[in-house]
């Protein structure tokens, strides 16, 4: 049975998966719960392997491989089918996620083994696996919305899993609720395509928008309002400036949670997105401009914060905003190949970093401060390189797949911008020093715990198995970006070019050999890998040879200090400026004066009126004849001079 012919069945799995542990887990053992989260991700993962090999036996003139099933909606001149389409750049993101995802399935089975909400757990990231895969597979903008919101609901249930705790569930809503401004852009750009385009197919919108003429520079015209609004949207799944901030706080989740949706998934929707319209962007000079400052600056601004914070989970979450950035300043100055190409490494270094971390905070018994750990190497070996690994990588550290991806966007960026590319490359030399801070105080130095109270002990094998998977991925993942640098072809860019191309001449363009990159003299000797080296050795300096030079430049730099501290008080100034004001209007206006003063006054004034009104007819009613033939006279006299009246 040809896969690609029956697409559904990639997200129907997982959403088997859901629910039967969701409706009829309770009456099982927990090992028929993991059998059946774990086969459903894993025939969803050997399905999408089916669906690309298929896909590469189909003729040029095929691709896209556009499936209709049916009609989902039809009202006046709007239809919305439920199509699925597989193309390059659905490839690479169904094997990430797909591929990804099963690992850390795997991995959860042993982090959350002895979690009372097991089951509930399963249920949830099954749940988000099926709404992932058809905002990847989908063929128009509105069922891709429908995972969009999907995913932003999975990340709702789980960020708050541990709900007894007050933190996840105010991390829970205060995702909810910043996801919730973006879709609202999200949406509204997708009722000006149809508007525009008169359709919400990728195909016709795509083609349309790429033969139609560029807005022109400082004009604000109708594709940049429809890329800006589609930004706005991307800005909030992608935990982007000003929308950012739900992300460092949904650490509150378990731990394979943060690596599946805010590492390696989820968070890269918006960069998806963005990839997937690139024909509009394109043609939308202010928007382009816009997306790479935006994504420079969350660079910038989330490895500044990383540098101090000492909970490992959000250094690692504010690397990941960070890390975001570096693909939206890809797409922003034209490199759409170079920021989906991150887009997978980081997905694999991530991912490894945070089901690392994982192991370490399992390893510590649940201790999330690097402060008090230290000397770990020995104890939890496995843990220790493959952790080092992702870190090499995330540096841009030569020979490791970030350095590809991210040494690719910086060299563009420096090309188109060199103000955005040099913020940049000082952006990935802070990446470094704040990673490799991370490993120091958390794997070298004094053991800095007690050991009676914890004792280190190495992950399960279920745990352990992932992370050596994803520790060679990080290290080989990028090698298909090799060639360039000896004079051949980025076999990833080359991949991609008929899905970014746009054009008449697409086919003929993504069929010539790209220009020859920089040699691997000028990649070694390139900003990117000075800054990262320069990191590394300052980190080393700063954690290993001479551990008291933070604490002595923490206290000589205070103010600075206390405001990457604080997180530049950015919570403090939404809450003061924002929320406060909003739940005083909630509270002072539209409680107490619109909705019981007006609503419930006028609710309970026409019950008020009718009581006191029956009341006083009820007194009427006196039994007495000749009272009721005096009312009867009245009612006949009244009733015959409005008729005489009405004659005349």
């Amino acid at each position: 049975m040809p896969v690609l012919t029956y697409l559904w069945i990639i997200p129907l799995l997982p959403l088997l998966g859901a629910a039967a542990n969701g409706i009829f887990g309770g009456r099982w053992p927990k090992n028929v719960t993991t059998a059946i989260a774990l086969s459903s991700t894993t025939l969803s993962f050997f399905a999408a392997l089916e669906a690309v090999r298929e896909f590469f036996m189909l003729s040029p003139d095929q691709i896209p491989y556009i499936k209709t099933y049916f009609t989902w909606i039809s009202a006046g001149g709007f239809q919305a089918d439920f199509a699925l389409q597989v193309d390059q750049l659905t490839v690479v993101m169904l094997l990430v996620v797909t591929g990804v995802g099963w690992l850390i399935h795997i991995y959860s089975s042993g982090y959350m083994h002895d979690d009372p909400g097991y089951r509930r757990f399963f249920s949830y990231l099954n749940l988000f696996m099926f709404f992932m895969l058809i905002l990847i597979l989908a063929a128009n903008y509105l069922l891709m919305f429908v995972g969009w919101e999907g995913v932003g609901l999975c990340s709702y249930l789980l960020i708050g899993f541990f709900f007894l705790k007050q933190s996840a569930t105010n991390a829970g809503n205060k995702a909810f609720w910043v996801n919730r401004i973006g879709d609202f852009g999200f949406l509204l750009g997708v009722l000006l395509i149809f508007k525009t385009f008169g359709t919400l197919n990728f195909s016709t919108v795509l083609s349309q928008a790429a033969s139609m003429s560029a807005d022109p520079a400082g004009h604000i015209g109708t594709l940049t309002t429809i890329a800006l609004l589609l930004f706005v949207g991307a800005a909030g799944k992608s935990a982007q400036l000003p929308l950012y901030v739900w992300l460092p706080d949904a650490m509150e989740g378990p731990t394979p949670v943060s690596a599946l949706i805010h590492a390696a998934t989820m968070v890269t929707a918006g960069v998806y997105m963005v990839v997937r319209s690139h024909a509009i962007f394109l043609n939308a000079p202010v928007a382009m401009q816009l997306v790479g400052i935006v994504g420079c600056a969350t660079a910038l601004f989330a490895a500044s914060i990383g540098l101090v914070q000492t909970d490992i989970k959000k250094v690692l979450a504010y690397s990941t905003v960070s890390q975001l950035g570096y693909m939206f300043l890809a797409c922003g100055v034209g490199a759409f190949g170079a920021g989906v190409f991150h887009l997978m490494t980081h997905a694999f270094f991530k991912g490894l970093l945070f089901l690392a971390a994982g192991s370490v905070i399992h390893a510590m018994g649940g201790e999330q401060d690097m402060r008090k750990m230290g000397g770990l190497r020995k104890k939890i070996p496995v843990t220790f390189w493959t952790m080092l690994m992702g870190t090499l990588a995330i540096a841009g550290i030569p020979g490791f797949s970030g350095f590809f991806s991210k040494d690719e966007i910086l060299g563009e960026a420096l090309r188109v911008s060199p103000v955005l590319g040099w913020l940049g490359v000082f952006a990935a030399g802070l990446t470094s020093f704040y990673m490799f801070r991370l490993i120091f105080l958390t794997f070298f130095g004094s053991e800095r715990y007690d050991e009676h109270h914890v004792h280190v002990h190495e992950s399960p094998k279920s745990m352990t198995i992932p992370l050596i998977v994803l520790a060679i991925l990080s290290v080989c993942g990028g090698w298909m970006a090799v060639p360039q640098f000896v004079g051949g072809v980025n076999h990833f860019e080359h991949f991609l070019a008929p899905v970014l191309s746009s054009g008449a001449g697409a086919a003929a363009e993504a069929s010539q050999p790209e220009a020859a990159g920089p040699t691997i003299l000028q990649a070694l000797m390139g900003a990117p890998v000075i800054a990262g080296l320069l990191g590394l050795l300052l980190a080393w300096w700063f954690y290993i040879q001479s551990p008291e030079t933070p604490k002595k430049l923490a206290a000589s730099l205070s103010a600075p200090y206390k405001l990457l501290l604080g997180k530049y008080f950015i919570d403090e100034i939404y809450l003061a400026a924002i929320v406060r004001p909003l739940v005083w209007v909630s509270d002072k206006v539209l409680w107490h004066v619109v909705d019981e003063g007006v609503i419930d006054g006028t609710v309970n004034g026409v019950a008020t009126v009718s009581r006191e009104t029956g009341d006083r007819l009820r007194h009427a009613n006196t039994g007495n004849i000749r009272s009721y033939a005096t009312w009867i006279a009245l009612g006949v006299v009244v009733f015959t001079s409005l008729l005489l009246w009405m004659v005349d």
